[in-house]
């Protein structure tokens, strides 16, 4: 684990050392697998607007949180798909498809062609949704302020507002994350990395599940509609 934790602080600090941090990255997956859910309302192309944080400041206005990536792509979201390839009692390859307990968000951008891929898992804690975002490729991730706070496969945590129409995704914070930390208002496992100036969640996903439990529906613990990180997507008709 100190082996992977210098790693990640390392390669942190090389890609994204320089960037501002606006949604607190953990190791570990924010949910555990009973509390994953799916709702085919997610599914769709959407067209992705900033929303101004309730406490946007000059420095944390909504145009410098996002990359331009995560701002003028459509968001092509689909639940994913697995291909098994298995032998029959003929011992000839037999094709199955499988769907799975997540879905794959592309954000694509037709000026040039250049797309991006996570995978989102949706969970539910106390009967509010959730998301897990993932990057799911790699290729130029700094153009996207999303992919790049979670570089080498770090998750960020989003809660969703969802409907037929339109989707509203509030990130947790670094700044909220740090300050509960502080206050004692959490116990969690953390790694402080002092080159970026930065908590780095190394919790269990069963401790940060916990956490969501205790303090996620709480707004003076984390108040969602004050978080500096927010997207709304309206869907493509």
């Amino acid at each position: 684990m100190k082996r992977k934790l210098f790693l990640i602080s390392g390669f942190l600090l090389l890609f994204i050392g320089c960037n501002n941090y606006y949604m607190i990255c953990s190791l570990n997956p924010f949910y555990i697998a009973k509390n994953i859910t799916l709702s085919p309302a997610m599914e769709g192309s959407w067209l992705a607007k900033p929303v101004e944080s309730l406490k946007s400041s000059p420095d944390s206005a909504a145009s410098k949180i996002w990359g331009l990536a995560d701002t003028t792509s459509t968001w092509r979201i689909k639940r994913a798909i697995s291909k098994v390839v298995v032998k029959n009692k003929k011992g000839q390859d037999s094709t199955t498809y499988r769907p799975e307990n997540y879905y794959i968000a592309k954000l694509v951008r037709s000026s040039d062609s250049v797309s991006y891929e996570f995978k989102v898992v949706l969970f539910k804690v106390k009967n509010i949704l959730y998301a897990d975002f993932i990057p799911n490729a790699k290729e130029e991730l700094m153009k996207s302020k999303l992919a790049s706070n979670s570089f080498f496969e770090v998750h960020t945590l989003a809660r969703v507002k969802l409907n037929q129409t339109k989707a509203e995704l509030s990130w947790l914070g670094a700044d909220c994350m740090k300050e509960m930390i502080e206050k004692k208002r959490v116990r969690v496992n953390y790694q402080w990395v002092k080159e970026t100036g930065r908590f780095l969640l190394t919790a269990s996903s069963g401790d940060l599940t916990g956490m969501i439990e205790r303090y996620a529906d709480q707004p003076r613990f984390i108040d969602w509609d004050g978080q500096q990180a927010r997207i709304i997507l309206t869907h493509l008709n």
